[in-house]
């Protein structure tokens, strides 16, 4: 497993990392021990790297990780979670009182401290100009709540204007073959300043996988059925925004395409390591349902790609996706 330096909290973690809004809700249920199973199969893996967030089934996948952590002491793996989504997205809403509590519950659920990171959970895009906002964050750090903060963004506009600001440790923000916008500007302005990428829906929320056909039936509960026009929140997060029967069209190319650059690879593999491969990227944080599915995310960290494939991605962008989605985020 490759690692990485986290942006300006100066950690090092796993160049892939887990993702568990799978193990809080919108992906259909799982059971406290399947998901006990997927982080011991994660951190045995060799990720070093969890992001939760203090909405994921409200709150029960931070106290899974929590359990998880009390019960592995020395794991040495470095957590992130959010905040900002317990309340209407309201610019008002983001105040140093309200910090406080959602930072005291997080901590809670997850038995510690002190935080190692907390991520501004897609906040409205004025948030990014109140200095307000980020003195209450400063302050967090200053009292030892939080050990650094960061940002998960929608927008390129929004990662730019997080990484301008000077105690912004790490940038999350949908990255991946069906997402090519953040490699023009925001990850050459990371780089620049310091500051971490955190990868996420690196897979097109499975599209990626080429396991899915226009056939494929998602549970009700799985935001991949209510949420592809964003009826529940960005329709960016799910499928990355791509319309649906484009993506699997495209997902088959890019299958075909990976089986060639990788032949003993999965597509899922070859998906998370191209974003692996991007200049500026600490971690990506691929979810996992199952330990198999974790074991195989973590293999990713030391598969190593032909540089013709990333050519073949960004042609296939262009040719299929850029029209749909460059733009809008």
């Amino acid at each position: 497993m490759q690692t990485r330096t986290l942006g300006r909290t100066a950690r090092t973690v796993s160049v892939i990392g887990l993702g568990t809004w799978q193990l809080g809700a919108d992906w259909g249920e799982v059971a406290e021990g399947d998901a006990f199973a997927v982080l011991d199969a994660a951190h045995d893996a060799g990720v070093t790297f969890f992001d939760t967030a203090d909405v994921y089934g409200d709150g029960r996948s931070e106290s899974l990780i929590g359990a998880w952590l009390r019960a592995n002491p020395g794991s040495g793996v470095t957590v992130a979670t959010k905040m900002g989504r317990r309340m209407p997205q309201e610019h008002a809403n983001y105040s140093a009182e309200h910090f406080r509590g959602w930072v005291d519950r997080s901590r809670a659920n997850l038995g510690v401290e002190t935080l190692d990171l907390v991520q501004l959970h897609c906040p409205p895009t004025t948030v990014y100009d109140d200095d307000r906002v980020f003195d209450a964050l400063d302050a967090l750090v200053d009292d030892g709540s939080i050990a650094a903060y960061g940002v998960s963004v929608e927008r390129v506009d929004e990662a730019l204007a997080a990484i301008a600001r000077p105690n912004v440790a790490t940038v999350q923000i949908i990255l991946n073959a069906f997402r090519l916008k953040p490699l023009d500007e925001v990850l050459p302005a990371a780089v620049a300043a310091g500051v971490g990428i955190i990868a996420r829906v690196p897979l097109a929320s499975g599209l990626l996988s080429g396991r899915y056909t226009s056939d494929t039936i998602f549970a009700a509960n799985d935001h991949r059925s209510f949420n592809r026009h964003g009826e529940a929140f960005d329709v960016g997060e799910t499928f990355s925004g791509v319309d649906y029967e484009t993506g699997v069209r495209a997902a088959s190319e890019f299958t075909e395409l990976a089986r060639d650059a990788a032949p003993t690879a999965t597509p899922a593999q070859v998906a998370l390591a191209w974003i692996a491969s991007q200049p500026g990227v600490s971690s990506v944080i691929p979810g996992a349902r199952s330990p198999q599915q974790a074991r195989a995310n973590a293999e990713a960290g030391s598969l190593q790609l032909p540089p013709s494939f990333d050519g073949a991605v960004r042609e296939l962008y262009d040719r299929e996706i850029r029209a749909a989605v460059h733009e809008r985020w």
